[in-house]
Order: C-alpha cells, then structure tokens, then sequence
C-alpha cells in the first residue's frame, strides 16, 4: 500500500473516532452546560444571543473572576443594561423567586394585620426548607412575616402568607401573573418560596425585573435592606412573649461570613439550593447611579462566590456608568402600556374644578400599582418607556441602611 493510501486511511479512522466520541452542544452534561443557541429577546435582540455581551467604549475589561453560567448589569433607573451574560438563559432560581412573591403579594395585606397560624398554613414545604421559626398555634403581624422572608428566607413565613392570600395554588397563579404583566417571560412558577420544582426557572433578566418592580414599594425596600431583627418566639402565659435575633443571609448586606460589606448596599436577596446552586440580585448605590445586578449559579469553588462576582460587577458597573454604550433595556410592565390621549390639549388642572383636577393628578402618574412609583421629595422622577413606566430619580433609602457608608 503506498504512503498516500495509508495516509489518508490513518485520517478517514481519525475523522469517524473523533465522530463516535463527540458530543453535541445540545448534548451537554450536567457537569458542563451549555445556554440555548437563541433565547428571548425581551429587552433587546443582544439580550438573546449566547455568551458575554458588552460595548466596553471607553470603559474598563469586565472583571476576570466571573464563573455565573447568567448574569446582569443595569442601571435600576434607567433601565440601561450595561453588560450581560446569557441574561435570558432559564435557569432554576432558588429563593430569588421570593421578590416575585413579595412583589405580588405584600400590596394585599397590611403590616399590621395579624393571623394565627394554623397546622395547614405550614402544609407542603420542600424537605430541609429554610426556616424562620414559626410555630402553629401562635400568632403573627404581617411584618413579623416579611421580615421572616427576607431575613431569613423563611420558607415557613412563605407558606403562612401564601394561605392568607387563599393558599399556594392562587398564590403560584398570581406570581405568574404578575410575571407575565412584567414581561418576565422566561419564568415559571411552581412553588411560591423557590423550592426546587420540576419545571421551575427564571432567568437574570426575570429576576433583575422582578427586583426591580418590588424596590419602587416602601414596605419593600425596607425588608430587603434590614440587616438584623427581633422575631417573636414562643408565648408563655403570663409573661412577655419571647424574641430571637435574625440577621439576613445577604452577605453584601451583613458583611457576614468572610464577604466584605458592600458600599452602598441597599438589598436585594439571595438564593441557594442544591439544583439552582447560588443565586443573588444586589441593589446599591454610589453618587448618583443607583445599580442592580444578578448572578446566577457560579461555579467558582471560591468562598461565597455568588456575593464575591456580584460585587465585582457592582465595581465595574458603577465604573462604566456613562462610558459604555446598553446592549438592551429592562422593559416595562404591560399594564404600564401608554394610553392613547385626545387630540386637543386637556385644560391644565389649575382651570378644572377640583374633582376634575383630582383625578388629572392621578393620571398624570401619582396613583398606585405596577410601574408607579412611591412620591419622593421634591416629586423627581425619571421617564421610562414611553413615558409612563415612572421610577424614582432618587430612591429614597430606608434610614436604617443610611448608616453604611454611601460615596
């Protein structure tokens, strides 16, 4: 046989060994994921595509150490998304899923309201749920509850405001619901406390939306940012009901657990289970830009990881403000659709009778609901989408968070 024969034998037996051992993308492990070749494009068509997406112009390389199979960067008052990765890719979201919840359900129950929690209010909860304490039996404001979801991501405190709200299967149908109204499309809900559940997912973009919408509520922003609390305990009678401390498991926040306390840090939460991996959204504040970001399930054996490239965003996102050109946006509410308006000038609300007037004010964005903001001092607001997507030009932060250090 000739040289030329055996050679091109020698490549024919390569090519079919390297076929039979190949792996397809679309066949990738557990071990090694691989995001969808096309993804929703909510946001933007950049948004959709695989992979790392940023116009750096004038601003600095992206940090090194970043291992989140999905993250984002955006400016929470704008809405610019300044870099993202796989920011629509479906991924199981953990306890980050509770923002939908607490977004969905906190405008429905006053903080003063009391339940008396029964044995069924604590029915359904995922083997080795994440707890608060809540005991059957005893009773519960509504901010005792919250401050159990947002501490300690109580699971337990899920479930209780979950039967409030008529029970877990409207509460799942309302969180979807919501998502929907949000264009939060790549999420799925199963379970309202982000228990893994076959079929649950959500995506950085979903997230980062739902953080986003949650943080123009007072009530909200307050829970997300208190870093320790008193949490009722157990009633003995005759005597003062007893209290135990709680501090929040966001570690940007506390400064907990060898993570360095962010600058600026005002919220959101965190998300850890053993099929979603680690999961955050993070608010903070510098000068005058106010940024959030979300990373999804790092797999950098790092110690704390998730907080640790979140931060690191943070630095660059706050670095890059102004010198980076968005590769998409953080889309509006449906219900914040733009209503069509006359075609002659309506009379200015200083000529209408004062009903009339009343209700011009409202229209023209001081009511309630998705998309509306909180009044702020000094009435200042930015325009979204449209122009009637309002968020606050300044958010006001909570007092309690004041005392971090904030430039």
């Amino acid at each position: 046989m000739s040289a030329v024969k055996k050679t091109a034998l020698t490549v024919l037996a390569t090519s079919f060994l390297s076929a039979l051992c190949a792996v397809p993308a679309s066949a990738a492990t557990a071990d090694d994921p691989k995001p969808p070749a096309s993804m929703s494009t909510v946001g933007g068509d950049r948004l959709g595509l695989p992979g790392t997406q940023v116009n750096l112009g004038s601003a600095g390389a992206l940090p090194k150490k970043l291992t989140g199979r999905s993250w984002i960067v955006a400016d929470a008052e704008s809405g610019d998304v300044l870099a993202s990765h796989n920011a629509h890719w479906k991924l199981p979201p953990a306890s980050t899923l509770k923002m939908l919840f607490a977004d969905t359900v906190m405008p429905r129950f006053p903080s003063t309201e009391t339940h008396k929690v029964a044995p069924s209010d604590l029915a359904g909860m995922g083997e080795g749920s994440s707890l608060v304490g809540i005991k059957e039996g005893l009773t519960y404001t509504v901010h005792d509850l919250w401050l159990g979801v947002f501490l300690r991501s109580g699971n337990d405190a899920v479930h209780v405001l979950a039967a409030m709200n008529h029970g877990v299967a409207k509460t799942v149908g309302d969180m979807q619901k919501h998502a929907q109204d949000l264009r939060a499309l790549d999420t799925q809900v199963v379970s309202p406390d982000g228990y893994d559940a076959p079929g649950q997912v959500s995506s950085a973009y979903d997230l980062t939306l739902f953080a986003r919408s949650g943080l123009q509520k007072k009530d909200f922003r307050e829970y997300c940012s208190t870093s320790t609390a008193q949490f009722p305990g157990l009633q003995k009678k005759g005597k003062k009901r007893e209290t135990f401390g709680i501090q929040n498991t966001n570690r940007l926040l506390t400064g907990a657990d060898g993570v360095t306390q962010y600058r600026g840090i005002a919220g959101v939460k965190n998300g850890n289970t053993s099929n979603a991996g680690a999961t955050y959204t993070a608010v903070a504040e510098r000068g005058n830009h106010v940024l959030l970001v979300t990373v999804m399930n790092p797999s950098s054996t790092e110690s704390q990881a998730v907080y640790k490239e979140a931060a690191r965003l943070l630095d660059w996102g706050f670095a890059a403000e102004g010198k980076v050109t968005p590769v998409g946006q953080l889309v509006a509410p449906v219900s914040a659709t733009p209503v069509k308006q006359p075609s002659k000038s309506p009379t200015p609300a200083s000529k209408q009778p004062p009903a009339q007037a009343a209700a011009t004010s409202r229209t023209n964005g001081s009511g309630q609901g998705v998309g509306m903001a909180l009044s702020i001092a000094g009435g200042a607001v930015v325009l979204l989408a449209a122009g009637v997507f309002l968020v606050n030009r300044r958010w006001p932060l909570p007092d309690l968070v004041r005392r971090f250090p904030r430039r």
